[in-house]
């Protein structure tokens, strides 16, 4: 039986999924790294800056404060909405005294302010020829800090080499709190993971996901150092947000927009507290690259599969859409 942590892929969705119900992580001894840490884990995957993408990303957030930012609703904001709504007055104002110089035409500004209140993020009014802008609610500080995993189930000595440089790339810049190399557990006396020229400040958690996805399926072999940033205090802290709204927006179970779940042969199924695509035709866990139109084995529904009612209303691709979807609701329990 193939096991979804052959593809690095499928390894992946599992290390998303254990970060989801455990973070932070156990030590060997089996405390929690920080037990006094009063956060909670937002997670996403393949999330990153034009020079560095991580293959998953923890916002440890205030609860509190992530309630208050649903008030901007379930999508992202980009760094322009950022912008605005950061900025947006408590009173009406004229939306150039309102906000900072942003270093660019104000006619895009301009544009930022009726996305956002098309979204509902912003209200605006027009008096005479100018558009007064006022806050929907104060917009929260909500992200807390940025952990950065690495997910390599086989830690090779070319893998790891492949892979310092661009933890040490991780390390100079510090735009995340922490960076992690996620591995598969061997069971040796001394993990090899720990013998590899890794950076010393990267954290490494060692995994056994054979029983399945649980809370309890990695560990931490070696802790990690928290960064100290290179930047300022401003641009870190713009960047890190939109990074944050990124992972809020995308979260880590929206592969099924890259997927094909309208085949008859995709299918969901059961690792543990994991659900992870199937394809029955191949008999294998398929990657974002093998499940497309060009797969030799697509087949799409029958009509009449997308005809059903309830329980599978538009069929069993429509129904894994909307279970993926409902399961990304940030509630880790599901």
């Amino acid at each position: 039986m193939p096991s979804p942590t052959d593809t690095e892929f499928g390894y992946e969705l599992c290390v998303c999924r254990w970060a989801e119900l455990a973070w932070p992580p156990a030590d060997e001894a089996g405390s929690e790294s920080d037990p006094q840490r009063d956060s909670v884990a937002l997670v996403a995957r393949q999330i990153g800056t034009k020079q560095r993408r991580w293959d998953t990303i923890i916002v440890e957030c205030n609860p509190a404060a992530l309630r208050q930012r649903a008030s901007f609703g379930d999508s992202e904001l980009d760094s322009d909405l950022l912008h605005v709504v950061r900025n947006a007055p408590a009173e009406w104002q004229w939306y150039q005294d309102a906000l900072p110089d942003p270093g660019y035409p104000w006619r895009y500004v301009r544009e930022a302010v009726h996305r956002a209140a098309d979204r509902g993020c912003l209200n605006t009014r027009k008096q005479g020829n100018r558009i007064e802008i006022k806050q929907i609610a104060p917009y929260p500080d909500w992200v807390q800090r940025l952990i950065a995993i690495e997910n390599k189930p086989d830690l090779d000595a070319s893998a790891a080499d492949q892979l310092a440089d661009q933890l040490e790339h991780d390390v100079e810049t510090g735009l995340a709190d922490e960076v992690w190399v996620a591995t598969t557990k061997t069971g040796a006396t001394v993990e090899p993971a720990l013998l590899e020229s890794l950076p010393v400040e990267a954290g490494i958690l060692t995994t056994d996901f054979s029983e399945g996805v649980a809370s309890d399926a990695a560990q931490v072999a070696w802790h990690p150092t928290t960064l100290t940033p290179t930047h300022d205090s401003e641009y870190r802290r713009s960047r890190r947000l939109e990074l944050a709204e990124r992972a809020y927006g995308r979260g880590w179970r929206s592969y099924h927009t890259t997927m094909r779940p309208d085949c008859r042969h995709f299918q969901l199924e059961r690792e543990g507290r994991l659900l992870i695509p199937w394809c029955a035709a191949k008999a294998c866990n398929q990657t974002a690259a093998s499940c497309s139109r060009s797969c030799d084995k697509f087949e799409p529904e029958p009509p009449t599969w997308r005809m059903k009612q309830w329980p599978l209303e538009g069929g069993p691709g429509a129904a894994i859409k909307r279970l993926l979807a409902k399961r990304a609701d940030r509630n880790p329990s599901l």
